[in-house]
Formats: structure tokens, sequence, C-alpha cells
């Protein structure tokens, strides 16, 4: 009986040092987007976190967009934004050590690769 409540006690400890290391996700990031034309441009993030929904914004030099569909799985992470009717795909994984997220983003086919640090507050 003392092992089942101890098993339970850890399980409980666990999701709970796993959920408030993961939340540092929320904030404002920033990153440089490098088109294939040799162009870039500053995105910056809105990221929320409540549990596995991720909500927010990305601004970019055309103006704010919704996240959409966002998912907080441990260290992964998922969600769309519409671009001029056109969903585009986001997917990452965020590195507490280096305090940034790798992101991949597939916009119709074509596959780009960022990494978002967090904004140093203004």
């Amino acid at each position: 009986m003392k092992k089942k409540i101890f098993i339970s006690l850890a399980l409980v400890c666990c999701f709970g040092a796993a959920y408030a290391w993961f939340a540092d996700i929320n904030g404002k990031w920033t990153a440089n987007l490098q088109t294939p034309d040799g162009n870039s441009f500053q995105l910056n993030y809105n990221l929320k976190s409540d549990g596995t929904a991720l909500t927010g914004t990305v601004e970019s030099p055309q103006g704010s967009i919704d996240i959409t569909k966002g998912v907080v799985k441990g260290d992964s992470l998922t969600f769309s934004v519409d671009v001029g009717g056109t969903e585009v795909l986001n997917s990452g994984k965020y590195f507490a050590q280096g305090d940034s997220i790798g992101l991949g983003i597939d916009y119709q086919g074509m596959k780009f690769h960022t990494t978002l640090k967090r904004a140093a507050d203004k």
C-alpha cells in the first residue's frame, strides 16, 4: 500500500515539475526568418500555454496573426497561422537550457527553420 502511495505521489510531482518547466514558454519571443531569395525579416511571437493548449499571436512586417490549433506536449509544440487564406503549419521543440525554441515552418510545401529567442523586456 505504501508503495502505491509513493508511486502516485512521485507521478504527481513529475507532472507538476514538467508543467512548471514547460510553462516557461509563456512570453515574447523573436526570430529572423531567412527566405530562399536571401531576404530576412523579423517575426515576433507572443505565446501562452494553458495545460496542453497553446495560443497567442505572430507579428510580422505584414501585421499580427492569431495562432490556431496550438498544442503543447512535453517539450514539443505545434500550431497553425492563417497567412492570406493559407494555413501555415509550425512545429517545434523548446530547449530549456538555451531558453530557445527550434521552429519548423511549412508554407505550401516549402520548409523553413528558425530559432526563437526570448525577447528582452523593454
